[in-house]
């Protein structure tokens, strides 16, 4: 029987094995990365017929998706099981998980909203419609506590003819309330590029440009920068 191992970094000292599925159930492994031991070894149970979307694990917990079928959120050392109806959770492009809080990010059409794992929508947010359709996770980033998000979003700036801007805007949310609380955007009189020092590089770009296809976000919490990457190669920095 192969197996696939998925290790996840928000579940110290936990190995989970994932077996090839029978018609009726999958079964599963939780092993000590420590020692190798098993830890619990059960079957959960499945609608015949239906594809698995996902099997998340998350320190105790295990997320279990099949398609067109609520989310089951399993306590796999109560065996708690709890279930959120479909039409209130549909299944997201990715997740991530907020250990420091004990909750999961979700990441579906350019939104994001945040669970707690009694299935309940905790924050959803007024002004943060992510700029990739798939969620790439190189423009996004979750500072050290988990109480902001920084994205790399659609911007509400129209193009000179009135089509809508390829140019984003960086966007920074209070993850626990959903408000948007800075914005980097190229309409902002605020923002101003800093004098060119000697020996500097003569590359350079407008705002709107730096702003533009952004390929990579990353956030220095020592310094306050913000670094971002595009796809003309080339590194802004923007900072206060």
């Amino acid at each position: 029987c192969q197996v696939t191992p998925l290790i996840s970094p928000f579940s110290p000292g936990i190995m989970l094995l994932i077996y090839d599925r029978t018609p009726s159930y999958v079964p599963l492994k939780i092993l000590s990365i420590e020692d190798g031991k098993p830890l619990k070894l059960f079957k959960h149970l499945l609608h015949r017929g239906k594809k698995i979307d996902f099997i998340e694990q998350f320190n105790e917990k295990l997320l279990v998706k099949q398609e067109d079928e609520n989310l089951q959120i399993l306590d796999v050392r109560s065996s708690e099981l709890i279930e959120i109806s479909i039409e209130k959770f549909m299944t997201p492009s990715a997740f991530i998980f907020l250990y420091e809080n004990n909750l999961f990010l979700t990441f579906r059409n350019r939104t994001v909203a945040v669970w707690n794992f009694r299935g309940e929508l905790v924050t959803s947010f007024e002004d943060h419609l992510l700029w990739h359709q798939d969620c790439s996770t190189n423009n996004i980033y979750i500072t050290t506590d988990q109480d902001l998000i920084i994205s790399y979003c659609k911007s509400d700036a129209a193009a000179d003819d009135g089509t809508a801007s390829s140019i984003g805007s960086i966007n920074m949310s209070d993850i626990m309330t959903g408000k948007c609380i800075a914005k980097i955007a190229a309409n902002d009189p605020a923002l101003s590029i800093a004098p060119r020092k000697n020996g500097s590089p003569s590359i350079w770009s407008s705002i709107p440009e730096a702003l533009e296809d952004v390929t990579a976000l990353f956030y220095d919490e020592d310094r306050n920068e913000i670094y971002t990457g595009n796809s003309q190669g080339l590194v802004h920095v923007w900072s206060s």
